[in-house]
């Protein structure tokens, strides 16, 4: 029983050395990315604020990355050598947000603030985009995404007055464009009372969406649910403005948001219907928690959830494009690496890889780079920093402390 009882515990320690060699290796190899390719500028620079890379079929890889800039256009290029291949340059209003289709690697949408989401193929050389989905009238669409399995669509909007919502489309026909104009299935409209600055729909249920503002909630609802206040499963409060949402955790089970003052939180869904608590972890300031050695923290990007490791990962970086890569637990955050020589301005955008555990960033000196384990760049020479006026000024608001979540 002794012996048992001691054979038990050394395959329990060895399990726990084997995972947490697993982790440090995949830590390891999130510090070693290097510079694979860089794209050429091209002739009118812009920020990069948004990136997504086509879904590619089983074994395949990813064929195509799409960026949202500053000057209002859409860039897509390949997605191994990052050469430029179109530009769709005709939006009316601010973008906020790219996405590719899950079904289809040609098609990719865009939010813009003039009500619309627009659907393109990027197989065409034309300008024109082949679906349009219109909000009502006084919507500004300033986030969107779409659903795992491209059944639907969801923006939210600004604040217009004392409205906010979450608009709903059905985006069923992407593939065969059914149609080339589409009008709301509905809103949510209870749920926040602030601009909805971020929309992120459950990677495997397509019936999950999570949603944050600068009101400070972070809302997850079922949409199979038959009106909105059935289908809010929950409101966290981070008490701050939410810049970043994102899902994370084993079957994806937890959520976790970055605000506009660079704090943290992190929620743990599936302890709703019991008596353990649901935050994980709250940070009110990163900058603060992680003071990587002769550097600085200045903001936050994001995060990024990696499956094989099952470890949540924060982006951050510097005012001159060093990209700090910080580890996620309950007891805290820890720096993992730091990519340097790469950017040589705030970095506003990026696109983990998992299939070959590559990472695309944005920045605002114009450039998207790709970055691989060990990878070795050709010419390593750091861009001059690009002095150039963004079209785009973020409207951080105070949150309002008095704000009481409707659920737990």
């Amino acid at each position: 029983m002794v012996c048992g009882g001691f054979f038990l515990r050394f395959l329990t320690t060895l399990g726990t050395a084997f995972e947490m060699t697993a982790v440090e290796k995949i830590e390891e190899q999130l510090a070693s990315l290097s510079i694979a390719k860089r794209s050429t500028l091209v002739e009118e620079p812009a920020y990069l604020l948004d990136i997504d890379v086509s879904k590619p079929a089983q074994s395949e890889s990813s064929r195509f990355v799409a960026v949202s800039c500053s000057n209002k256009s859409i860039r897509v290029y390949n997605r191994e050598t990052l050469s430029f291949l179109r530009e769709y340059s005709n939006h009316p209003g601010i973008l906020n947000g790219v996405r590719f289709a899950h079904t289809c690697d040609s098609t990719v949408f865009s939010a813009c603030s003039d009500g619309t989401v627009k659907c393109w193929d990027i197989r065409l050389s034309t300008q024109k985009a082949v679906q349009v989905f219109h909000g009502y009238p006084s919507n500004i669409l300033i986030s969107f995404d779409i659903n795992c399995s491209d059944t639907i669509l969801c923006a939210g909007t600004e604040k217009v007055e004392k409205d906010t919502f979450l608009v709903f489309w059905d985006a069923r026909g992407i593939a065969d464009c059914a149609s080339t104009s589409k009008e709301p299935l509905g809103v949510y409209s209870e749920s926040h009372n602030d601009d909805i600055t971020k929309i992120c729909f459950h990677p495997i249920k397509p019936n999950l969406v999570v949603s944050g503002s600068t009101d400070g909630l972070v809302n997850v609802f079922d949409i199979n649910k038959d009106n909105e206040d059935d289908a809010l499963i929950s409101t966290c409060n981070s008490d701050s403005s939410v810049s970043f949402i994102g899902w994370s955790g084993k079957d994806y089970k937890q959520v976790y948001c970055v605000t506009h003052d660079e704090g943290f939180c992190w929620w743990d869904i599936a302890q709703l219907d019991t008596e353990d608590p649901i935050t994980l972890l709250h940070v009110v300031d990163v900058r603060e928690a992680i003071r990587p050695e002769n550097d600085s923290l200045h903001y936050l990007v994001g995060g990024l959830y990696h499956e094989k490791a099952d470890k949540l990962f924060l982006i951050g970086g510097t005012s001159r494009g060093n990209i700090h890569l910080m580890r996620c637990s309950a007891d805290g955050l820890s720096l993992v690496g730091t990519l340097c020589r790469g950017h040589s301005a705030p970095v506003r955008s990026f696109c983990w890889n998992l299939t070959d555990e590559s990472l695309l960033t944005g920045g605002e000196d114009a450039q998207l780079l790709l970055w691989k384990p060990g990878a070795a760049e050709r010419a390593l020479s750091k861009k001059a920093s690009m002095k150039i006026a963004s079209s785009v000024q973020k409207r951080v608001r105070v949150h309002k402390s008095s704000l009481k979540s409707r659920k737990r």
